[in-house]
C-alpha cells in the first residue's frame, strides 16, 4: 500500500511540473511577440517605410540621410528606408510584399515600373497601409499622398532651354539618355523636354530614341562613347536620372569635346563638381534629395495620422511646399541649377 501511494503521489507532483512548464511556454510566445501597440521593428510609434528604387547609388543615399533625419526629429515615427540593390521591377516588388508581412502603416514607393507595382500596392491598401508614392508617380488611383520634388513639365522644360543655351545655338543634332525606359518621371520630364525643343527651338534635330541607361554612369558613359563615334556632329546630350549626366561627361571629358558637345542633365552637385569644372558637364539641375526623403516621412506621418497637407504649408526641415487641385499632388519646389561656380556650396 505504502509503494501504491508513493507512485500516486510522484504522478501527480509530475503533472503539475508538466503544466507549469505549459504556462511558462505560453507567457515566453507573448513575450516574444511583443506588447500591443509596438512597431513591426519591436519599437513603438507609427513606422513608415520608404522605398527608393534602389539603394546604393548617391541619388537615393542621400534620400536615405534625409528620411532617417525626420525618423530622429519626429515623435513617434520609425522610418525603414529599404530596396533593391538593382532598379528592378521584381525585386521591388518583393520588398513591398515583406513589408506588408510586417504591417506597417505606411509604404512610400518610387516606383521602377509604376504597372508593375499595382497589384503589390492594392494587396497593401486592402491590408490597411496608407500608400503613398514619392520621387516617381505610381497609379494616381492607387496612392493617398504623391510626393514630387518638382512640377515634371517645368522640369523638363527648364533642362531643354539649359541645353539650347549651354550649346550656344538652336541648330544641331542631340541625344537623349535616360535611366530605365519604364521609370515614370523621367519619361515625363523627356516628354516636356521634346514639346520645349518642338515648339521653342524648331531646329533641334534629336538623332534616335531615348537610350536606357539601367540608372549605371558606366551604361551612360559607353553609349555616349557609341553616339559620339555614330554621330561626329553631335552638338548636345539631354541625360536623365542622376548617373546618366556623370556617364555622358565623363565620355565627353575622354576625347576631349568639351568645347564641341554640351552636357545637361538631372545629378547631384557633388558629383558633378569634376566634371562642372572642366566643363565636360555644363549645368547639372536637380533638387535637394535629402529634403525629399525628409518630406516623404513628414507627410507618410501626417497620412497616418489623418492630416493632409495644405498648399502653402510650411514643412519644418523643407520649406513651402505646394499641393495641387487633386488635394493629393504636393510638390516640394522649383528645381535647382548647379554650376561651376555654385557647386562647391551644395554638401549633397
Amino acid at each position: 500500500m505504502l509503494l501504491i501511494a508513493a507512485l500516486l503521489l510522484v504522478g501527480i507532483l509530475a503533472g503539475c511540473v508538466a503544466e507549469n512548464s505549459g504556462s511558462s511556454d505560453s507567457e515566453g510566445e507573448a513575450e516574444a511577440g511583443g506588447a500591443e501597440g509596438e512597431s513591426a521593428g519591436g519599437e513603438e510609434g507609427l513606422d513608415i517605410a520608404v522605398v527608393p528604387k534602389l539603394v546604393g547609388i548617391p541619388y537615393f543615399n542621400a534620400s536615405e540621410s534625409g528620411a532617417n533625419e525626420a525618423g530622429e526629429d519626429l515623435e513617434g515615427v520609425n522610418v525603414n528606408y529599404t530596396g533593391p540593390t538593382q532598379a528592378d521591377a521584381s525585386a521591388q516588388v518583393k520588398v513591398i510584399e515583406d513589408l506588408i508581412s510586417k504591417n506597417v502603416d505606411v509604404i512610400a514607393v518610387a516606383p521602377n515600373d509604376p504597372a508593375s507595382v499595382e497589384p503589390v500596392l492594392k494587396k497593401a491598401k486592402e491590408s490597411g497601409i496608407h500608400v503613398m508614392d514619392w520621387d516617381t508617380p505610381a497609379d494616381k488611383e492607387l496612392v493617398d499622398l504623391s510626393v514630387k520634388q518638382v512640377d515634371d513639365e517645368e522640369f523638363g522644360r527648364h533642362m531643354a532651354q539649359k541645353l539650347v543655351e549651354a550649346m550656344g545655338t538652336e541648330e544641331g543634332e542631340i541625344a537623349i539618355l535616360t535611366g530605365g525606359l519604364s521609370a515614370a518621371n523621367l519619361n515625363l520630364w523627356i516628354e516636356a523636354a521634346q514639346k520645349e525643343f518642338d515648339e521653342n527651338y524648331p531646329g533641334i534635330e534629336i538623332v534616335s530614341e531615348k537610350i536606357p541607361t539601367d540608372e549605371k554612369q558606366q551604361v551612360a558613359y559607353q553609349k555616349t562613347l557609341d553616339l559620339l563615334k555614330s554621330y561626329p556632329d553631335l552638338k548636345g546630350v539631354l541625360a536623365v536620372s542622376t548617373p546618366a549626366p556623370l556617364g555622358a561627361a565623363q565620355a565627353v571629358q575622354e576625347e576631349g569635346l568639351q568645347d564641341e558637345v554640351s552636357v545637361v542633365g538631372s545629378a547631384l552637385p557633388t558629383d558633378s563638381a569634376p566634371f562642372l569644372e572642366d566643363g565636360s558637364l555644363d549645368t547639372a539641375v536637380l533638387w535637394d534629395p535629402g529634403k525629399l526623403g525628409y518630406l516623404t516621412v513628414a507627410l507618410g506621418q501626417m497620412l497616418a495620422e489623418g492630416e493632409m497637407p495644405e498648399d502653402g504649408q510650411e514643412i519644418e526641415g523643407v520649406g513651402e511646399i505646394t499641393v495641387k487641385e487633386d488635394g493629393k499632388t504636393v510638390i516640394m519646389g522649383p528645381p535647382a541649377d548647379f554650376t561651376k561656380e555654385n557647386a562647391a556650396d551644395f554638401d549633397f
